[in-house]
């Protein structure tokens, strides 16, 4: 039979096909090649309380019928593609119900189950002949099909349409909740709205599609449009004006009957222009994907004679995907992009709305808590736009004050559940005999006993916190009803009462609030009661979201600046001239002394191999941005063709790859606040230079589907071993005044005038020369190194101790100018960490035990202590 053969339901009542259609979805979902009678059975079962009752009055157990359906699922051949056609078997069925039905009458569920029973051959008749039912043995039990409440699956618009408003069902008004006060407040979106308002003025093309990444105010700006409507804030042709906001979940939710979504749609229509009414529809991508070109079809035609109107939002990726699956339908839309709005622009709209966190939260939120909210959430959740990301990170903030104010403040919650879990592990090493066990358990009953008393004693204040904290709130609710009942007995004259509340009740309750506000105090609940968010508190919740240290980001913008080289330094050894470049260059982006539109800095740094320039790229990304992993390393070897140069923004669309994005781009939108570092730039390909050009010149980098990547919050770092040799025969002296230094440079230059080209060389902010590495850098290194490999023996509780001849002994070992460090690493590895984890498996080393390194002769001595 032909895969696109099909039938007609057009006499089957809704319910009867609507277990047709099920029949159907059920050999698409198990990926059946043909739809059998044994699916019809299937779903009837599974889906019709009525059809069960059928079949346990003729004397078949349904659980058991269906176990036994399934079974014979389980037998059918599947395909690896495409969908299930009807098989000879069931078209057969479906002829028979019609000729039970008879003319002029609905093909109902009780003609297809007496039709379905005179199966003789083929997995539903395995089914019928093991429970003994033959042809027209359902006949005579159709009656238990009624007596059983039901309804059908999958229910029709049409039907859903008669049995209730469908608006009520599938939509929400949304001038109906502004009236009820539901919305915060908008702020700083009176443009958008009133460009919102002429689009719906237009005669023609009056469907605006509000485009913008998530989180930047789509909807808020819907709802600002229905809260001017709600005060009649608008033209007079749309002070009547219903929003209608299109529930896509509820709409789509249990449609199985294939082209119910769109009888579902036209219901929803047919209901909207039977009033004044604009439809809303959010993320209106997603209700085109799940329903296919069936909606685009039913759409245009509408909008185009303007019998629905609508105002949509996606966001650009959604807007690409409309734009690929049909062009003409956007063509109905006027186009409103909603920008995300600067810093100021997102303080002044947590502003307006903080009083509605406060209230919910009953907690106050200072303003320095609003604009950490703000500049933390900018720089550390790139992943989201504002004001969206400082909401959320406000509203936690205010919700972690909250529950430390009404449970358990986070210091206690840590000390109670640490001897909690301290004391589940000691009951684990009871019984255990072996020494490390042992041990194990004494440092844990240790710990116990250091701290239960601390734990007990914050029980005691805990439970009289709670008891105050429960007076005060009972006692200021009460206060609060006397002073209303005072207003009122004011408005009747009832002097009686006024005198009662005034010199007896009022007084006693406020004596009584006063006790209990001198307990919250003497119980060291002051601060907590008062409830105000702090900065603080909003660094502690964005530290549990990334693991930023708290004291990183609050630390002050202007003491971490002065201490750069310092802080530095402490990493990246013997490079002093370096680091304080890279240091003046920064401060000077800083405090605002560079062009606003492009990065924060631009570099190239030249030296030998191994000499700390990838090193101080780490710092310094660890240093701006409080996390090492803020630095993308793009390696230029890999870039060296020309069609590997696309590869950094992207192919465009309907190219192979088009979805990927770019390397660089991509990497710039994930975390705008980052290090860019390009190893070994003289080995790209020139349209990789033409690239960075317009990233050093403009800051923006367009991608090949059309995003811009903005770069004006980047360092931008380029290294290279053009020079290297010059710089390993200069004279180390030259290193030492800033005129050899120039003098180095200026011959640098001259080469890399023969690598890179002078319109590139001049947008590039500095050229940073990386000295070769003495002796006493490498002595440096070697602390460094050693204290690296002291961490990776803290699980084992083993100590690393080297005398000074060890250490020096390495750095001779380790020493080769052209190479860097990196001889003096593998000095480290060979001399110390081979030996010492030959002697740690082979159990030569204590748990607890300090090992120290010396020097004798040419060998390495560990001695156990």
């Amino acid at each position: 039979m032909p895969a696109e053969q099909t039938i007609q339901l057009e006499r089957y009542a809704s319910d009867a096909k609507a277990l047709v259609a099920a029949a159907q979805t059920l050999a698409d979902e198990r990926k059946h090649v043909q739809v059998e009678p044994i699916h019809l059975l299937a779903r009837a079962l599974d889906r019709d309380r009525g059809v069960a009752a059928v079949f346990k009055a003729a004397g078949a157990e349904p659980t058991d019928v269906v176990a036994e359906v399934e079974a014979q699922l389980g037998k059918l051949t599947k395909a690896s593609t495409g969908l299930a056609y009807l098989s000879s078997a069931m078209l057969s069925l479906l002829t028979r119900a019609e000729k039970e039905a008879g003319a002029g009458t609905a093909v109902g569920v009780e003609h297809l189950l007496n039709a379905l029973s005179q199966e003789i051959r083929g997995p539903a008749a395995v089914v019928l002949q093991a429970f003994a039912l033959g042809p027209g043995s359902l006949r005579p039990h159709m009656a238990a099909l009624k007596s059983v409440p039901r309804e059908a699956p999958g229910t029709s618009a049409a039907s859903a349409a008669t049995g209730g408003d469908v608006l009520q069902k599938f939509a929400i008004d949304l001038v109906a909740r502004a009236k009820e006060g539901a919305f915060d407040p908008v702020i700083g979106r009176d443009t958008d709205v009133r460009r919102l308002l002429q689009i719906l003025e237009r005669r023609q093309k009056n469907h605006p599609l509000l485009v913008g990444e998530p989180g930047v105010g789509k909807t808020a700006i819907v709802s600002a449009l229905a809260m001017r409507i709600a005060t009649a804030d608008v033209p007079q042709n749309l002070a009547n004006l219903a929003i209608l906001e299109l529930q896509v979940g509820q709409l789509l939710a249990g449609a199985r009957l294939r082209g119910e979504v769109e009888d579902r749609l036209k219901a929803v229509f047919a209901a909207v222009q039977a009033r004044d009414a604009l439809l809303y529809i959010s993320s209106l991508e997603s209700l085109l994907g799940q329903s296919g070109s069936a909606v685009f079809d039913l759409l245009k035609p509408m909008l185009a004679r303007g019998e629905v109107r609508m105002v949509a939002s996606t966001t650009p990726e959604g807007l690409r995907k409309l734009n690929d699956k049909d062009a003409s339908l956007l063509r109905q839309f006027t186009l409103l992009t909603i920008e995300p709005p600067t810093p100021e622009g997102a303080i002044e709209v947590l502003r307006g709305i903080a009083t509605r966190f406060e209230k919910h939260h009953k907690v106050q939120i200072g303003d320095p808590a609003i604009v950490a909210a703000v500049r933390l959430a900018k720089r550390y959740v790139q992943e989201h736009a504002l004001p969206d990301s400082a909401i959320d990170l406000l509203d936690e903030a205010s919700a972690r004050k909250r529950v430390e104010i009404d449970g358990l403040p986070a210091h206690m919650d840590d000390a109670i559940r640490r001897v909690a879990s301290l004391k589940a592990q000691l009951s684990g090493l009871e019984n255990d005999a072996d020494a490390m066990s042992v041990k194990t358990r004494d440092r844990i009953q240790k710990e116990i006993a250091e701290l239960e008393p601390t734990v007990a004693e914050m029980r005691v204040k805990l439970d009289s916190r709670r008891g105050a904290l429960a007076a005060q709130t009972a006692l200021r609710e009460e206060m609060a009803k006397l002073q209303a009942q005072l207003e009122q007995a004011r408005k009747e004259q009832n002097f009686a009462k006024l005198g009662e509340l005034e010199h007896v009740q009022i007084p006693d309750v406020r004596r009584r609030l006063e006790a209990a506000d001198a307990a919250v105090d003497k119980a060291g609940l002051k601060d907590s009661v008062s409830g105000i968010v702090t900065e603080e508190d909003v660094a502690l919740v964005l530290g549990d979201w990334t693991g930023i240290p708290v004291a990183k980001m609050l630390e002050g913008e202007s003491e971490k600046l002065l201490k750069m080289e310092e802080r530095l330094t402490a990493r990246v050894i013997g490079q002093t001239e370096a680091v304080k470049a890279v240091s003046k260059a920064v401060r000077r982006g800083r405090v605002g002394l560079r062009d606003p539109g492009k990065p924060i800095g631009s570099f190239l740094f030249l030296g030998p191999s191994g000499v700390g320039k990838t090193e101080l790229a780490k710092a310094l990304a660890e240093f701006l941005f409080d996390d090492e992993q803020s630095m993308t390393r793009l390696d230029m070897s890999e870039f060296m063709e020309k069609h590997m140069a696309q590869r950094l923004v992207g192919a465009p669309p309907g190219y192979v790859d088009s979805e990927e994005g770019g390397f660089l781009t991509e990497a710039v939108r994930r975390r705008p606040y980052s290090v860019l570092l390009f190893d070994e730039v003289e080995k790209a390909h020139s349209d990789v230079f033409n690239l960075l050009l317009q990233v050093l010149d403009d800051g923006r980098l367009t991608d090949g589907r059309g995003r811009t990547a903005d770069f004006s919050n980047t360092v931008v770092i380029m290294t290279s071993n053009i020079g290297s040799q010059r710089i390993l025969e200069t004279d180390p002296k030259l290193f030492e005044s800033e005129e050899g230094r120039e003098a180095l440079r200026d011959v640098l230059h001259e080469e890399l005038r023969n690598f890179l080209r002078p319109e590139f060389l001049n947008r590039i902010d500095d050229v940073i020369v990386f000295r070769p590495l003495s002796k006493g850098d490498l002595r440096g290194i070697v602390d460094i190194q050693l204290r690296r490999l002291e961490k990776l023996m803290t699980d084992r509780e083993l100590k690393l101790d080297l005398s000074e001849g060890a250490k020096m002994a390495l750095v001779e070992r380790g020493y080769e100018p052209a190479f860097g460090a990196r001889p003096l690493k593998r000095a480290i590895l060979k001399a110390v960490q081979d030996p010492l984890a030959e002697e740690i498996l082979a159990g030569g080393y204590a748990t607890g035990s300090t090992v120290h390194v010396d020097v004798d002769g040419d060998s390495f001595k560990f001695i156990k202590k």
